[in-house]
């Protein structure tokens, strides 16, 4: 094992100790790591800091242990990626996306996007679902996004094949007053408790600091404006609520931090959720956050006639509404 400048590049075939500078005085462990090992996904780096294998001075740690001048911090072999460089292994074993594309035409490509992948490549994560798209499209580099979904929410997701229209419906998700929106959203979210009534949400939100690396969003006065509107579907059990979501506008996080102010999180939200309900739907089987794009419709711009796209519930969110049925 060798000493290495907090600055210097990581190599990912040794175990390396870092001593620690004034620069990096008081700042977390999680932080220091998203900064100095950039290419290695976030997910990579928490587990190696939970399962013991990150230490400083020969320690455990957690994510929020703040280091100090002088501490001894070893850092494990780990594979540092370029920005959007995506490995053999990965274009492989996610070939099955192109068997979820739900439509296609010269310009346009729509996929139902699984849980659990990053829509593009971001701090900690080396790559994402465009940057593997351009590996196993024809389309290649010319595909764009044009909205975004959170890493953990499935559903629609359009992507572009010309600049044109990128341009286009990427002015359609900007719009963001009800009586203007140029696009319809509907998410299917499994809420705790029992709503019995459609609901419309009107609360600003806004963007604050983060937790483990990600940004948390609340409702604030100063925030931007959001409205949603809650509209209960079915009761698969007496503790929850199936409800579809129509978004009138498109803030991060939105359905989630709505849903969390009406006392009424989504099923197995880690970030604005309720506990003890993610243990209950846990114990049904729920190991995701149970929010699902459901429906995207807009006109394109040669066709008068709007467009509908849908990605019917996945069948992992459909067997945890079975197995709720009937508990209590």
């Amino acid at each position: 094992m060798s000493r290495l400048n907090p600055t210097s590049k990581i190599s990912h075939k040794d175990v390396r100790i870092v001593e620690i500078k004034d620069n990096a005085d008081q700042q977390r462990v999680d932080n220091y790591l998203l900064r100095v090992l950039k290419g290695v996904p976030r997910s990579r780096i928490y587990r190696m800091i939970r399962s013991g294998e990150v230490r400083v001075n020969k320690g455990r740690v957690k994510p929020t242990t703040r280091l100090v001048i002088g501490d001894l911090l070893r850092i494990p072999p780990v594979m540092i990626l370029e920005p959007g460089e995506v490995p053999d292994s990965a274009v492989n074993k996610h070939a099955y996306l192109l068997d979820r594309v739900i439509y296609e035409d010269g310009g346009l490509l729509a996929i139902n996007k699984p849980s659990g992948l990053a829509v593009h490549a971001g701090t900690g994560i080396a790559y994402g679902l465009i940057e593997l798209l351009r590996k196993i499209h024809p389309a290649g580099t010319d595909l764009e996004l044009c909205h975004r979904l959170d890493r953990e929410t499935s559903g629609v997701l359009l992507i572009s094949k010309k600049r044109q229209l990128n341009r286009y419906l990427n002015n359609l998700f900007k719009q963001k007053t009800e009586a203007n929106s140029g696009i319809k959203k509907c998410y299917l979210a499994l809420l705790k408790g029992r709503m019995k009534q459609t609901t419309k949400v009107e609360h600003k939100l806004y963007r604050q600091g983060k937790h483990d690396g990600e940004r948390i969003v609340v409702v604030h006065p100063d925030g931007v404006v959001a409205a949603s509107t809650f509209r209960p579907v079915s009761w698969p059990a007496s503790l929850a609520t199936l409800c579809e979501v129509d978004l009138h506008t498109g803030r991060t996080h939105q359905v989630r931090v709505h849903a969390q102010s009406m006392g009424c999180p989504v099923a197995c939200d880690n970030k604005y959720g309720d506990k003890r309900f993610n243990r209950k739907m846990s114990e049904a089987g729920l190991n995701r956050l149970f929010l699902h794009a459901y429906l995207l419709e807009f006109k394109l711009p040669d066709n008068p006639v709007p467009l509908a796209l849908k990605a019917e519930i996945p069948e992992d969110l459909d067997r945890v509404l079975l197995a709720l049925q009937g508990t209590q």
